[in-house]
């Protein structure tokens, strides 16, 4: 059922709530969105089970790998963890310090602050960048990269709802990913994807995620698109939850 809030209560909901981390608790009960049949942090959980040195690019703010710390009967002797963004990264460090995890800022674009051939266990779950030569560099041989990541079309629905029909990105094809990792040196050891329903049930939470999840709307304020959030807020009132699909893809590689 639609929330019967008016249109300014509900944006101004949305545009107070901090963004900070990737804690998407928020949504509950106002937004949902389907889990890749895979279980990605239930995988990664696995895989630190048995490594010795691991490592989580673009960690966010810890969430993740904190959960598949959790599930682990023991965390790896040696993890680090790196992130971007300021407020995540210390986010970060109070997540991951008392499990043993050393947080350290390094752009997403750019060279890991690591020496060769460090890790044999590197994971990361949506990555605004993966730098396929750098993953390569940090892996001992024989290691693993492990990582979930946005496909192309992501979320284009509710793209095209505020913008305006936009071209599909292809950079985030999955054999794109493929043929990077190769081109580094790496043997694309599975490949899978899944499209996700997601449910919008107030344009609030469309308001929230737009601001957490910046790529969908690149340059969103509230002001700036007050006229579709209008019209999305007058389409839920009348036909119901707004729908999308995420696109998502499960990448693993392994270091000859």
């Amino acid at each position: 059922m639609a929330d019967q809030r008016s249109f300014a209560d509900l944006v101004a909901e949305g545009a107070a709530e901090p963004v900070e981390g990737w804690d998407f608790s928020w949504f509950e009960g106002r937004a949902t969105e389907e889990r890749p049949s895979w279980g990605y942090a239930r995988m990664m959980s696995a895989r630190l089970a048995t490594a010795r040195a691991a490592l989580d690019i673009q960690t966010g703010g810890g969430e993740v790998l904190a959960w598949a710390l959790s599930q682990a009967p023991r965390p790896p002797p040696v993890l680090a963890a790196t992130e971007s963004w300021p407020p995540n990264l210390a986010i970060a460090a109070v997540r991951l310090g008392p499990l043993g995890g050393r947080v350290v800022g390094a752009a997403d674009d750019e060279g890991l602050p690591f020496a060769a051939g460090v890790f044999d266990l590197v994971v990361s779950r949506h990555p605004v960048d993966t730098v396929w030569p750098e993953v390569a560099r940090v892996l001992r041989p024989g290691g693993h990269y492990f990582s979930q990541q946005i496909g192309a079309g992501t979320n284009r629905e509710l793209t095209d709802f505020m913008m305006g029909p936009q071209p599909v990105n292809p950079a985030r094809d999955p054999r794109r990913a493929t043929a990077a990792a190769e081109a580094a040196g790496l043997v694309v050891t599975d490949l899978r994807e899944q499209a996700l329903r997601t449910v919008f049930n107030d344009v609030g939470a469309v308001v929230y995620f737009l601001r957490k999840v910046l790529w969908t709307v690149p340059g969103f304020t509230v002001e700036g698109y007050l006229a579709p959030l209008r019209r999305m807020h007058d389409q839920i009132q009348a036909e119901g939850p707004f729908v999308a699909h995420a696109q998502r893809f499960l990448i693993e590689a392994r270091k000859p």
